[in-house]
């Protein structure tokens, strides 16, 4: 069968299925004028040399009721099966010959009974049915020329079928229903999974966006000031800090553009990605701080191992963003960072011995340097942690694996630590 042909078999199908939800009353009567018709004519058969029952009359009329009482087969499968069983057992007694013509109305309801109802309920009045037709047909003088065996194995063999064929049709509905379930929550999930990557695209963007501006800005905002301050007494140092505040312009723009350019298309040419900085730029990161009049010491301890990209990205954002809170908010002039390399994880700690800046303060809760730091390490699977030193100063340290481990989306993300700080 061509591919045609099946589409237009499962249009019509469809088309049938609409009509009957649509009219179920009108479907029901065509069917039980057709069983009606069917069990009338079953009713005029009989054997070859039998003459048939006497009561004609009355054999129609117990179809008839059987057939009418099939019109509640919806709402009462049960009921209409005992009418139906009970007509058929008297039309048998009464002489009738038991083909499948007159077993048509039984037939049906035993059908609906299966796609109706549960197993036990179709088991018990399957069987009780079945058991009374054989005995039925047993009896019955129309069949006394057969064998005990053809008389029960004929009734057995055609009840069987509409039980079976119930029990098939209320298998696929079930089976028809759960794809349907199944369809829908992955429609669900795929749209709540597409909001959840725009919301973690737009997360990702504005911590590259703060980390780049705020680090870059307050670079610039501390050489602008050294340089203000040394134009009288030393002119010359000015003017390196000056050159120095046009290269950390110029990085911030060559920063900014490589992350706006993720907002373009990836294959625009206006908007060439730059490669993801790492803890190989640490000596420009630390050259920047020190022309700000920041010195930072960094010490490493283990042997230094190779980061995944995303990794090594964060590490170097926390770095950076740590430094630029030292530079806008401790009254310090030195800094230092630590990088600690063990087996699986990689720990960086960042310290200052100053106090708080005079006016350098925001309010709790209002910055996001640290929101964003604790973001990115619990993106890649690792956590940090900031606050006073108690000795006096500020310390950032971070733990981060070697290899980025995501969560689960139905794994609880780590709940973040509470800011007892006040720094941005």
């Amino acid at each position: 069968m061509s591919l045609s042909s099946l589409s237009r078999e499962r249009r019509y199908t469809d088309r049938l299925e609409e009509f009957s939800d649509r009219h179920p009353f009108f479907v029901d009567l065509a069917l039980v004028l057709a069983l009606l018709g069917c069990a009338t004519l079953g009713s005029a058969l009989t054997l070859p040399g039998a003459q048939p029952p006497d009561q004609d009359k009355v054999g129609v009329a117990l179809m008839g009721v059987s057939c009418l009482a099939l019109l509640k087969h919806r709402t009462h499968p049960r009921s209409a099966l005992v009418v139906t069983a009970i007509c058929t057992v008297v039309a048998v007694g009464l002489g009738y010959l038991l083909t499948p013509l007159l077993l048509a109305p039984i037939m049906a309801a035993l059908y609906w009974l299966a796609s109706l109802t549960d197993r036990r309920t179709t088991r018990l009045y399957g069987c009780t049915t079945i058991v009374a037709m054989s005995l039925a047909a047993v009896v019955s003088d129309s069949m006394e020329h057969l064998s005990l065996v053809l008389r029960t194995i004929g009734p057995v063999f055609w009840l069987l079928l509409p039980l079976a064929a119930g029990r098939g049709t209320l298998v696929r509905r079930a089976y028809l229903k759960s794809v349907q379930a199944r369809a829908e929550h992955a429609e669900r999930t795929r749209e709540e999974e597409a909001r959840l990557r725009v919301t973690e695209e737009r997360m990702r963007i504005a911590r590259d966006l703060h980390d780049v501006v705020a680090h870059h800005l307050a670079l610039a905002n501390a050489q602008a000031g050294t340089a203000a301050h040394l134009t009288r007494t030393d002119p010359e140092q000015a003017h390196r800090i000056l050159t120095d505040l046009t290269a950390t312009t110029s990085s911030a723009l060559r920063e900014l553009k490589g992350t706006v350019g993720v907002l373009r298309r990836p294959d625009d040419p206006e908007a060439p990605l730059a490669p993801t900085p790492g803890l190989q730029q640490l000596p420009e990161l630390t050259a920047a701080c020190e022309s700000a009049g920041l010195a930072v010491t960094v010490t490493t301890d283990g042997v230094p191992a190779p980061l995944d990209p995303g990794v090594d990205l964060t590490a170097y954002r926390i770095v950076q963003e740590a430094l630029t809170n030292v530079s806008k908010h401790a009254a310090v002039d030195a800094a230092r960072v630590r990088l600690v390399y063990e087996e699986a994880h990689l720990t960086i700690t960042v310290t200052d011995d100053g106090a708080p800046r005079p006016g350098s303060a925001s309010e709790p809760g209002r910055g996001f340097g640290l929101i964003g730091m604790r973001e990115r390490a619990q993106s890649v699977g690792g956590c940090l942690s900031a606050g006073h030193r108690p000795g006096g100063g500020f310390e950032v340290t971070t733990d981060l694996p070697l290899r980025p481990y995501h969560p689960r989306p139905t794994e609880p993300a780590p709940e973040p630590e509470p800011a007892h700080d006040q720094r941005t």
